[in-house]
């Protein structure tokens, strides 16, 4: 016979929900990091042409922060050079 404590019971359940939350916000963030990252590389390649492979993966490995942050610095580059310029001083 196996008796069972309802507050074990209610501390797994609260812990798997508590885990649960966490699981989501973490893929929530990491869907919003990606996409920001592709719509930035769109918008870059559109403006610049196509970026190398080291830049895209420069780009990819930002914080959001900077990503947001270079999605509204790009509207005044004019240049492959203003790109590499902005990526070393936000590295």
């Amino acid at each position: 016979m196996q008796l069972t404590n309802p507050w074990i019971k209610a501390g797994k359940r609260e812990g798997l929900q508590e885990g649960l939350q966490e699981g989501l916000q973490q893929g929530l963030q990491q869907g919003r990091h990606a996409e920001g990252a592709e719509l930035v590389l769109r918008l870059l390649a559109r403006r610049l042409g196509a970026l190398s492979a080291a830049q895209q993966k420069g780009i990819r490995k930002l914080p959001l922060s900077k990503i947001e942050e270079l999605g509204e610095a790009l509207l005044d580059f004019t240049s492959r050079e203003d790109l590499a310029r902005w990526l070393r001083a936000n590295k």
